[in-house]
């Protein structure tokens, strides 16, 4: 015969109900006891029957085991408090960085020149304030940058005329454009009028 599956509820019959209980508690029982030999794990297993009589199994101490498993969810009670706490800490610092980051924003409309309809004399003037000082770093950056610019090309048109020299006097030439060769070989003539014998120079 094959056995049915048996229905997850209660056993109404009471005799049936004891029988069964006295079943499944064995096997229970060994196999806790299966599980801390095999495994080498501590087991503890309390077991009360209907009628509130105790059966236990233990590998070592039930109150050993019990002690440990207590100690235990005190800790991960502790722990699952400091998550909460870190989650909490958590959304409270993104709630400030939005904050921040909207004050920001306005802060910045301000300074392009809008949203100023709710900004006091006191607000205008200090932005205006705000304003000039940067103003003034601006403009000292960029006559900074308009030096070292200069300098630079100072010092590029320096090479190009220390190359342009060695170039020159590579090739013979002097500053007029014309080669030592030419100079060397420059004949010097005489205009005169007349015949041959009675030139007048």
């Amino acid at each position: 015969m094959v056995r049915g599956k048996t229905q997850m509820k209660r056993i109404e019959n009471d005799t049936s109900r004891q029988v069964t209980f006295s079943k499944r508690r064995n096997g229970l029982l060994k196999k806790a006891f299966e599980l801390s030999v095999l495994c080498d794990a501590e087991v503890a297993l309390i077991i009360f029957s209907p009628r509130g009589k105790l059966y236990e199994f233990s590998s070592s101490s039930i109150n050993k085991t019990v002690e440990r498993y207590q100690k235990k969810v005190k800790d991960l009670g502790l722990c699952s408090r400091g998550i909460q706490d870190n989650t909490q800490n958590g959304k409270d610092g993104t709630i400030s960085i939005q904050k921040k980051l909207e004050h920001l924003d306005i802060s910045k409309r301000k300074l392009l020149g809008d949203c100023l309809d709710a900004c006091s004399i006191e607000e205008l003037n200090q932005m205006e304030n705000q304003l000039e000082r940067s103003l003034t770093k601006i403009r000292a950056r960029k006559n900074q940058l308009f030096k070292e610019e200069i300098e630079q090309l100072r010092e590029e048109e320096k090479c190009l005329l220390e190359e342009n020299n060695k170039l020159r006097e590579q090739c013979g030439i002097d500053e007029r454009g014309s080669t030592r060769k030419e100079d060397e070989n420059e004949v010097v003539t005489e205009l005169s009028i007349g015949p041959p014998e009675g030139r007048i120079t």
